[in-house]
Protein backbone atom coordinates (compact mmCIF):
# COMPACT_ATOMS: atom_id res chain seq x y z
CA UNK A 1 0.00 0.00 0.00
CA UNK A 2 1.27 3.56 -0.78
CA UNK A 3 1.98 5.81 2.20
CA UNK A 4 -0.14 8.58 2.85
CA UNK A 5 2.45 10.71 5.29
CA UNK A 6 5.96 10.79 5.05
CA UNK A 7 6.86 8.74 8.59
CA UNK A 8 5.24 6.19 6.60
CA UNK A 9 7.10 6.76 3.52
CA UNK A 10 10.50 7.31 5.10
CA UNK A 11 10.18 4.14 6.67
CA UNK A 12 9.89 2.39 3.89
CA UNK A 13 13.04 4.21 2.38
CA UNK A 14 14.92 3.69 5.61
CA UNK A 15 14.16 0.00 5.01
CA UNK A 16 14.98 -0.08 1.48
CA UNK A 17 18.44 2.02 1.53
CA UNK A 18 17.23 4.91 -0.33
CA UNK A 19 17.08 7.42 2.35
CA UNK A 20 20.63 8.87 3.08
CA UNK A 21 21.27 10.27 6.56
CA UNK A 22 23.22 13.52 6.97
CA UNK A 23 24.79 13.20 10.54
CA UNK A 24 27.15 16.17 10.46
CA UNK A 25 25.80 19.21 11.53
CA UNK A 26 24.88 21.96 8.78
CA UNK A 27 23.79 25.54 8.59
CA UNK A 28 20.34 26.21 7.29
CA UNK A 29 22.28 29.39 4.85
CA UNK A 30 24.22 27.68 2.27
CA UNK A 31 25.56 24.91 3.36
CA UNK A 32 22.44 22.47 3.74
CA UNK A 33 21.52 23.88 -0.29
CA UNK A 34 25.33 23.06 -1.33
CA UNK A 35 25.08 19.09 0.34
CA UNK A 36 21.02 18.42 -1.20
CA UNK A 37 22.68 20.03 -4.61
CA UNK A 38 25.83 17.63 -4.30
CA UNK A 39 23.25 15.08 -4.82
CA UNK A 40 21.03 17.35 -7.80
CA UNK A 41 17.82 16.58 -4.94
CA UNK A 42 17.88 13.37 -6.70
CA UNK A 43 17.96 10.78 -3.46
CA UNK A 44 15.71 11.08 -0.10
CA UNK A 45 18.32 12.90 2.62
CA UNK A 46 17.13 13.25 6.16
CA UNK A 47 19.45 15.56 8.49
CA UNK A 48 19.55 14.93 11.47
CA UNK A 49 21.46 18.00 12.67
CA UNK A 50 20.64 21.42 11.82
CA UNK A 51 22.08 24.64 13.53
CA UNK A 52 20.13 26.31 15.52
CA UNK A 53 17.17 23.80 15.40
CA UNK A 54 16.03 20.64 17.20
CA UNK A 55 14.39 18.20 15.50
CA UNK A 56 14.72 16.18 11.90
CA UNK A 57 14.74 17.82 8.03
CA UNK A 58 14.19 16.44 5.47
CA UNK A 59 14.61 16.64 1.45
CA UNK A 60 14.46 15.16 -1.68
CA UNK A 61 11.14 12.82 -1.33
CA UNK A 62 10.71 13.08 -5.18
CA UNK A 63 13.65 13.75 -6.87
CA UNK A 64 13.55 10.91 -9.52
CA UNK A 65 10.49 9.14 -11.56
CA UNK A 66 11.08 6.11 -9.77
CA UNK A 67 11.42 7.50 -6.40
CA UNK A 68 8.17 9.15 -6.89
CA UNK A 69 6.60 6.02 -8.64
CA UNK A 70 8.31 3.90 -5.54
CA UNK A 71 5.96 6.24 -3.45
CA UNK A 72 2.76 5.20 -4.91
CA UNK A 73 3.25 1.61 -5.30
CA UNK A 74 3.70 1.96 -9.11
CA UNK A 75 6.84 1.48 -11.65
CA UNK A 76 8.13 4.69 -13.82
CA UNK A 77 6.19 3.59 -17.05
CA UNK A 78 2.89 3.43 -15.25
CA UNK A 79 3.05 6.94 -13.70
CA UNK A 80 1.61 9.34 -16.60
CA UNK A 81 -1.04 6.66 -17.06
CA UNK A 82 -1.57 7.07 -13.46
CA UNK A 83 -1.82 10.33 -13.20
CA UNK A 84 -4.07 10.70 -15.82
CA UNK A 85 -6.42 8.41 -14.02
CA UNK A 86 -6.46 10.13 -11.19
CA UNK A 87 -8.00 13.47 -12.63
CA UNK A 88 -9.87 12.18 -14.57
CA UNK A 89 -11.38 10.32 -11.59
CA UNK A 90 -10.62 11.45 -8.40
CA UNK A 91 -11.32 10.83 -5.31
CA UNK A 92 -12.98 12.41 -2.78
CA UNK A 93 -11.05 13.24 0.74
CA UNK A 94 -12.73 12.32 4.00
CA UNK A 95 -12.77 14.93 6.54
CA UNK A 96 -11.92 14.11 10.40
CA UNK A 97 -12.59 15.92 13.74
CA UNK A 98 -9.22 15.19 15.46
CA UNK A 99 -5.57 15.28 13.37
CA UNK A 100 -2.32 14.23 14.00
CA UNK A 101 -0.99 17.93 12.70
CA UNK A 102 -3.26 19.21 15.59
CA UNK A 103 -1.01 18.12 18.38
CA UNK A 104 0.33 20.84 18.88
CA UNK A 105 -1.60 24.38 17.85
CA UNK A 106 -0.01 27.82 18.45
CA UNK A 107 -2.26 31.13 17.99
CA UNK A 108 -0.23 33.91 19.80
CA UNK A 109 3.12 35.22 19.99
CA UNK A 110 4.39 33.73 16.73
CA UNK A 111 7.59 33.94 15.84
CA UNK A 112 8.32 31.40 12.72
CA UNK A 113 11.92 32.15 12.53
CA UNK A 114 12.31 30.27 16.06
CA UNK A 115 10.04 27.67 15.26
CA UNK A 116 11.28 25.56 12.23
CA UNK A 117 14.51 25.99 9.97
CA UNK A 118 14.11 28.59 7.16
CA UNK A 119 17.15 28.50 4.58
CA UNK A 120 18.82 30.49 2.53
CA UNK A 121 20.10 29.40 -0.76
CA UNK A 122 21.58 30.84 -3.21
CA UNK A 123 24.66 33.68 -2.85
CA UNK A 124 22.60 36.36 -3.90
CA UNK A 125 19.44 35.53 -2.53
CA UNK A 126 17.52 38.23 -0.98
CA UNK A 127 17.07 36.12 2.09
CA UNK A 128 15.67 33.02 3.91
CA UNK A 129 12.71 31.52 2.02
CA UNK A 130 10.25 28.50 2.80
CA UNK A 131 9.85 26.89 -0.76
CA UNK A 132 7.97 23.63 -0.49
CA UNK A 133 4.76 25.13 1.25
CA UNK A 134 2.01 23.20 -0.31
CA UNK A 135 -0.57 26.16 -0.26
CA UNK A 136 -4.76 25.53 -0.15
CA UNK A 137 -6.74 28.12 -0.77
CA UNK A 138 -10.61 28.57 -1.88
CA UNK A 139 -11.60 29.51 -5.50
CA UNK A 140 -14.26 32.29 -5.87
CA UNK A 141 -17.13 30.75 -5.58
CA UNK A 142 -16.14 29.09 -1.87
CA UNK A 143 -15.75 25.92 -2.09
CA UNK A 144 -13.49 24.37 -4.52
CA UNK A 145 -10.15 24.15 -3.10
CA UNK A 146 -7.31 24.95 -5.11
CA UNK A 147 -3.16 23.49 -4.30
CA UNK A 148 0.10 25.39 -5.61
CA UNK A 149 3.52 25.42 -4.15
CA UNK A 150 4.42 29.21 -3.61
CA UNK A 151 7.62 30.44 -2.08
CA UNK A 152 7.54 32.84 0.59
CA UNK A 153 10.06 35.24 1.99
CA UNK A 154 10.46 35.00 6.03
CA UNK A 155 9.97 38.82 7.22
CA UNK A 156 9.94 39.82 10.82
CA UNK A 157 7.64 37.74 13.29
CA UNK A 158 4.74 36.21 11.87
CA UNK A 159 4.68 37.70 8.71
CA UNK A 160 5.96 36.27 5.20
CA UNK A 161 6.37 37.52 1.67
CA UNK A 162 4.68 35.34 -1.24
CA UNK A 163 5.02 35.30 -4.73
CA UNK A 164 1.72 34.56 -6.67
CA UNK A 165 3.05 33.46 -10.02
CA UNK A 166 -0.42 32.19 -11.39
CA UNK A 167 -2.36 35.11 -12.98
CA UNK A 168 -6.14 33.30 -11.80
CA UNK A 169 -4.54 33.36 -8.25
CA UNK A 170 -3.19 36.82 -8.55
CA UNK A 171 -6.57 37.64 -9.89
CA UNK A 172 -8.50 36.05 -7.13
CA UNK A 173 -6.28 38.35 -4.67
CA UNK A 174 -7.01 41.57 -6.33
CA UNK A 175 -10.52 41.10 -6.47
CA UNK A 176 -10.24 40.25 -2.58
CA UNK A 177 -8.24 43.78 -2.17
CA UNK A 178 -10.30 45.37 -4.21
CA UNK A 179 -12.95 44.64 -1.49
CA UNK A 180 -10.41 45.78 0.98
CA UNK A 181 -10.56 41.90 2.37
CA UNK A 182 -7.65 39.55 3.24
CA UNK A 183 -7.64 36.19 0.86
CA UNK A 184 -7.33 33.54 3.52
CA UNK A 185 -4.69 30.67 2.58
CA UNK A 186 -3.06 28.06 4.90
CA UNK A 187 0.17 26.10 4.06
CA UNK A 188 1.10 22.46 4.55
CA UNK A 189 4.67 21.22 4.67
CA UNK A 190 5.72 17.26 5.40
CA UNK A 191 3.59 16.01 2.68
CA UNK A 192 3.96 12.99 0.28
CA UNK A 193 4.88 13.20 -3.47
CA UNK A 194 1.58 12.63 -4.62
CA UNK A 195 0.39 16.02 -2.88
CA UNK A 196 3.50 17.86 -4.61
CA UNK A 197 3.06 16.10 -8.27
CA UNK A 198 -1.44 16.36 -7.94
CA UNK A 199 -0.68 20.48 -6.94
CA UNK A 200 1.31 20.84 -10.57
CA UNK A 201 -1.54 20.22 -12.58
CA UNK A 202 -2.89 22.96 -14.63
CA UNK A 203 -6.08 24.20 -12.88
CA UNK A 204 -7.28 25.92 -15.89
CA UNK A 205 -7.00 22.98 -18.13
CA UNK A 206 -8.43 20.32 -15.68
CA UNK A 207 -10.89 21.52 -13.62
CA UNK A 208 -10.69 19.36 -10.60
CA UNK A 209 -9.75 19.40 -6.58
CA UNK A 210 -6.11 18.53 -6.47
CA UNK A 211 -5.93 16.77 -3.24
CA UNK A 212 -8.73 14.35 -4.34
CA UNK A 213 -6.22 13.72 -7.15
CA UNK A 214 -4.03 12.84 -5.05
CA UNK A 215 -5.99 10.52 -3.21
CA UNK A 216 -6.74 8.52 -6.61
CA UNK A 217 -3.15 8.43 -6.78
CA UNK A 218 -2.18 7.01 -3.43
CA UNK A 219 -5.54 4.56 -3.65
CA UNK A 220 -6.64 5.81 -0.65
CA UNK A 221 -8.77 8.64 0.31
CA UNK A 222 -6.61 11.81 2.08
CA UNK A 223 -8.28 12.87 5.22
CA UNK A 224 -8.53 16.54 5.69
CA UNK A 225 -9.31 18.26 9.12
CA UNK A 226 -10.68 22.06 9.32
CA UNK A 227 -7.84 24.72 10.40
CA UNK A 228 -8.19 26.57 13.10
CA UNK A 229 -8.07 29.81 12.65
CA UNK A 230 -9.25 30.19 8.83
CA UNK A 231 -11.84 28.82 6.94
CA UNK A 232 -9.79 26.39 4.93
CA UNK A 233 -8.98 22.21 5.27
CA UNK A 234 -5.98 20.70 5.73
CA UNK A 235 -3.62 17.67 5.33
CA UNK A 236 -4.46 15.72 8.52
CA UNK A 237 -0.90 14.03 8.54
CA UNK A 238 1.22 16.73 7.20
CA UNK A 239 3.78 17.45 9.83
CA UNK A 240 3.47 20.95 9.86
CA UNK A 241 0.60 23.89 8.69
CA UNK A 242 0.95 27.59 8.41
CA UNK A 243 -2.82 29.33 8.97
CA UNK A 244 -3.09 33.13 7.72
CA UNK A 245 -3.91 35.66 5.32
CA UNK A 246 -2.70 37.72 2.61
CA UNK A 247 -3.16 41.10 3.72
CA UNK A 248 -4.74 43.90 1.26
CA UNK A 249 -3.04 47.03 0.20
CA UNK A 250 0.49 45.85 1.73
CA UNK A 251 3.76 45.06 -0.68
CA UNK A 252 6.84 44.18 0.80
CA UNK A 253 10.49 44.17 -1.53
CA UNK A 254 10.65 40.22 -2.49
CA UNK A 255 14.06 38.88 -4.47
CA UNK A 256 16.49 38.67 -5.80
CA UNK A 257 15.98 34.87 -5.91
CA UNK A 258 17.37 31.63 -7.30
CA UNK A 259 14.90 30.59 -10.22
CA UNK A 260 13.96 27.85 -11.73
CA UNK A 261 16.27 28.33 -15.02
CA UNK A 262 19.89 28.97 -12.56
CA UNK A 263 19.22 32.67 -13.26
CA UNK A 264 18.48 34.98 -10.51
CA UNK A 265 14.76 36.57 -10.73
CA UNK A 266 14.65 40.88 -9.82
CA UNK A 267 13.52 42.13 -6.86
CA UNK A 268 10.08 43.11 -6.81
CA UNK A 269 6.98 44.31 -5.07
CA UNK A 270 5.05 41.30 -3.20
CA UNK A 271 2.17 40.70 -1.18
CA UNK A 272 2.72 39.87 2.39
CA UNK A 273 0.97 37.17 4.44
CA UNK A 274 -0.14 37.22 8.16
CA UNK A 275 0.30 33.85 9.59
CA UNK A 276 -2.46 33.71 12.19
CA UNK A 277 -1.62 29.98 13.53
CA UNK A 278 1.21 27.21 13.64
CA UNK A 279 0.10 23.51 13.90
CA UNK A 280 2.10 20.50 13.79
CA UNK A 281 2.49 17.18 14.74
CA UNK A 282 4.47 16.00 18.21
CA UNK A 283 8.24 16.00 16.73
CA UNK A 284 7.79 17.42 13.42
CA UNK A 285 9.95 16.45 10.56
CA UNK A 286 10.64 19.69 8.85
CA UNK A 287 10.55 19.68 5.08
CA UNK A 288 12.18 21.06 2.20
CA UNK A 289 12.63 21.10 -1.86
CA UNK A 290 16.25 22.62 -2.96
CA UNK A 291 15.27 25.61 -5.51
CA UNK A 292 16.10 24.26 -8.94
CA UNK A 293 16.91 20.68 -8.10
CA UNK A 294 15.21 18.11 -9.82
CA UNK A 295 13.18 17.49 -7.05
CA UNK A 296 11.14 20.83 -7.50
CA UNK A 297 11.28 20.50 -11.82
CA UNK A 298 10.35 17.03 -12.18
CA UNK A 299 6.84 16.84 -10.39
CA UNK A 300 5.85 20.15 -12.73
CA UNK A 301 7.68 18.39 -16.27
CA UNK A 302 5.48 15.38 -15.42
CA UNK A 303 2.15 17.27 -14.89
CA UNK A 304 3.42 19.21 -18.10
CA UNK A 305 3.59 15.88 -20.47
CA UNK A 306 -0.17 15.08 -19.50
CA UNK A 307 -1.46 18.42 -21.22
CA UNK A 308 1.16 17.92 -24.01
CA UNK A 309 0.02 14.35 -24.67
CA UNK A 310 -3.31 15.88 -24.77
CA UNK A 311 -3.02 18.69 -27.14
CA UNK A 312 -0.89 16.47 -29.50
CA UNK A 313 -3.07 13.20 -29.52
CA UNK A 314 -6.24 15.59 -30.64
CA UNK A 315 -4.33 15.94 -34.22
CA UNK A 316 -1.74 13.21 -34.74
CA UNK A 317 -3.02 10.09 -32.95
CA UNK A 318 0.08 8.14 -33.60
CA UNK A 319 1.68 10.10 -30.62
CA UNK A 320 3.21 7.39 -28.46
CA UNK A 321 4.37 9.29 -25.59
CA UNK A 322 6.08 12.47 -24.72
CA UNK A 323 9.24 13.62 -22.29
CA UNK A 324 10.08 17.34 -20.86
CA UNK A 325 13.58 16.65 -20.11
CA UNK A 326 15.16 17.93 -17.05
CA UNK A 327 17.99 19.98 -19.08
CA UNK A 328 15.52 22.05 -20.14
CA UNK A 329 14.31 22.90 -16.61
CA UNK A 330 11.60 20.71 -16.79
CA UNK A 331 9.86 23.29 -18.85
CA UNK A 332 11.23 25.04 -21.77
CA UNK A 333 12.37 21.95 -23.79
CA UNK A 334 10.28 18.81 -24.94
CA UNK A 335 10.56 15.66 -27.32
CA UNK A 336 7.19 13.57 -28.97
CA UNK A 337 7.63 9.90 -30.16
CA UNK A 338 5.22 9.52 -32.97
CA UNK A 339 3.90 6.46 -35.03
CA UNK A 340 4.65 8.45 -38.24
CA UNK A 341 1.40 7.13 -40.46
CA UNK A 342 1.08 10.49 -43.44
CA UNK A 343 4.07 12.91 -44.06
CA UNK A 344 3.54 15.85 -42.10
CA UNK A 345 3.02 14.06 -39.25
CA UNK A 346 5.82 15.64 -36.76
CA UNK A 347 5.30 19.23 -38.00
CA UNK A 348 1.85 19.16 -36.78
CA UNK A 349 2.87 17.35 -33.71
CA UNK A 350 5.16 20.10 -33.27
CA UNK A 351 2.46 22.45 -33.65
CA UNK A 352 0.19 20.95 -31.47
CA UNK A 353 2.62 21.25 -28.53
CA UNK A 354 3.64 24.92 -28.96
CA UNK A 355 0.01 25.76 -29.01
CA UNK A 356 -0.81 23.94 -26.15
CA UNK A 357 2.27 25.20 -23.77
CA UNK A 358 3.47 29.06 -24.25
CA UNK A 359 6.78 27.80 -22.00
CA UNK A 360 7.57 25.09 -24.79
CA UNK A 361 10.68 26.69 -26.74
CA UNK A 362 12.28 23.89 -28.22
CA UNK A 363 10.86 20.78 -29.15
CA UNK A 364 12.07 17.37 -31.50
CA UNK A 365 9.74 14.81 -32.72
CA UNK A 366 11.01 11.12 -33.14
CA UNK A 367 9.85 8.01 -34.75
CA UNK A 368 8.92 5.39 -31.92
CA UNK A 369 12.25 3.50 -32.92
CA UNK A 370 13.83 6.08 -30.95
CA UNK A 371 13.97 5.99 -26.73
CA UNK A 372 13.07 9.72 -26.20
CA UNK A 373 14.39 9.03 -22.26
CA UNK A 374 17.74 9.05 -23.98
CA UNK A 375 19.41 11.74 -24.63
CA UNK A 376 21.99 10.09 -26.95
CA UNK A 377 19.21 8.51 -29.05
CA UNK A 378 17.30 11.78 -29.56
CA UNK A 379 20.40 13.44 -30.70
CA UNK A 380 21.50 10.58 -33.34
CA UNK A 381 17.82 11.29 -34.54
CA UNK A 382 18.70 14.98 -35.09
CA UNK A 383 21.96 14.41 -36.62
CA UNK A 384 21.04 11.45 -38.84
CA UNK A 385 17.32 11.94 -40.03
CA UNK A 386 17.01 16.05 -40.14
CA UNK A 387 18.10 18.46 -42.94
CA UNK A 388 17.91 21.93 -41.26
CA UNK A 389 16.39 23.79 -44.48
CA UNK A 390 13.37 20.73 -44.60
CA UNK A 391 13.07 19.56 -41.13
CA UNK A 392 13.20 22.68 -38.97
CA UNK A 393 10.90 25.61 -38.84
CA UNK A 394 11.67 28.90 -36.32
CA UNK A 395 7.96 31.02 -34.88
CA UNK A 396 9.43 34.30 -34.10
CA UNK A 397 7.76 36.83 -31.77
CA UNK A 398 5.29 34.53 -29.67
CA UNK A 399 4.57 34.02 -25.70
CA UNK A 400 7.12 32.83 -23.38
CA UNK A 401 7.60 31.72 -20.06
CA UNK A 402 8.37 34.84 -17.15
CA UNK A 403 10.14 33.18 -15.68
CA UNK A 404 13.18 32.73 -18.57
CA UNK A 405 15.59 35.61 -18.87
CA UNK A 406 16.19 35.88 -23.09
CA UNK A 407 12.34 36.17 -22.76
CA UNK A 408 11.78 38.77 -19.84
CA UNK A 409 14.85 40.98 -21.80
CA UNK A 410 12.99 40.96 -25.27
CA UNK A 411 8.94 40.50 -24.01
CA UNK A 412 8.54 37.52 -26.72
CA UNK A 413 10.78 34.48 -27.20
CA UNK A 414 11.25 32.11 -30.39
CA UNK A 415 10.11 28.74 -30.82
CA UNK A 416 11.71 26.01 -32.63
CA UNK A 417 10.78 22.41 -34.24
CA UNK A 418 12.73 19.65 -35.35
CA UNK A 419 11.29 17.43 -37.15
CA UNK A 420 13.36 14.20 -36.67
CA UNK A 421 11.13 11.45 -38.26
CA UNK A 422 12.22 9.93 -41.11
CA UNK A 423 10.65 10.28 -44.75
CA UNK A 424 8.19 7.69 -44.98
CA UNK A 425 9.37 7.14 -48.87
CA UNK A 426 13.01 6.35 -47.74
CA UNK A 427 12.02 4.32 -44.89
CA UNK A 428 14.26 1.41 -45.83
CA UNK A 429 16.88 3.41 -45.53
CA UNK A 430 16.54 4.19 -41.91
CA UNK A 431 16.23 0.91 -41.07
CA UNK A 432 18.84 0.55 -37.36
CA UNK A 433 21.56 -2.42 -37.49
CA UNK A 434 20.62 -4.92 -34.90
CA UNK A 435 22.88 -7.58 -33.43
CA UNK A 436 20.64 -11.14 -32.58
CA UNK A 437 20.62 -11.79 -29.08
CA UNK A 438 21.82 -8.48 -28.13
CA UNK A 439 19.47 -7.41 -25.25
CA UNK A 440 19.82 -10.75 -23.66
CA UNK A 441 23.61 -10.27 -23.07
CA UNK A 442 24.87 -10.24 -20.00
CA UNK A 443 28.55 -9.20 -19.77
CA UNK A 444 28.88 -11.21 -16.03
CA UNK A 445 28.27 -14.52 -18.13
CA UNK A 446 31.17 -14.06 -20.12
CA UNK A 447 34.10 -13.24 -17.40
Amino acid sequence: MAAVNIRQLLERWERSGELLHIRREVDPRFELGAVVKAVKGKQPLMFEKVKGYSGLMTVGLGGSKELIADSLDMTPAELLPGLVAAIVSPTPTRLVEQAPVHEKVITSRISLKELFPVCTYHAEDSGAYYVSGVMVVKGEDGRKRYTSIRRMQLLEGNRTGILISSPELFQQYKDFEARGEPLEVAFMFGVVPAVVLASQISTHLFHTDKLEVASALLGHPLEVVRCRTVDLEVLAEAEVVFEGRILPGIREPEGPFGELGGYYGPRTEQPVVEISAVTHRNQPIWQTILPASYEEKLPMAISREIALLSSVRQVVPGVKDVHITMGGVGRYHAVIQIRKVQEGDGKTALLAAFAGDKDLKHVVVVDDDVNLLDPLDVEWAIATRVQADLDLFIVPGAKGSPLEPSHNLRGVSAKMGIDATCPLTHKEQYRRTHIPGQDEIRLEDYV
